[in-house]
């Protein structure tokens, strides 16, 4: 068992797939088994809008963008304008082969 999955008042949190993690702790989240879940992966995604975690209060839920920071979409956003312009420009910029 690794820290991210202890039981009693822990928390558990998916940063990537792992394949039948969610049938198990789903009803570990329902009865109280841990205190509750952050997730940014699915079995299947995107998760369907029915799917029980969706009304679980004690579920944190992202739709796999956990890894995303301020900083990485100012970057991400900045090169897609300067992309973009050069692009218009008739100078395309970080062109692959």
């Amino acid at each position: 068992m690794t820290p991210d999955e202890q039981v009693g008042d822990a928390h558990l949190r998916a940063r990537s797939r792992g394949g039948g993690r969610m049938a198990g702790g789903l009803e570990v989240l329902r009865t109280g088994g841990i205190h509750g879940a952050a997730l940014d992966v699915y079995d299947t995604e995107p998760l369907p809008a029915d799917h029980p975690l969706r009304s679980l209060p004690n579920a944190l839920l992202t739709g796999h963008i956990g890894f995303v920071t301020r900083d990485q979409y100012t970057v991400f956003y900045q090169d897609a304008v300067a992309d973009i312009a050069a692009f218009r420009a008739g100078n395309p910029i970080r062109v692959a082969d």
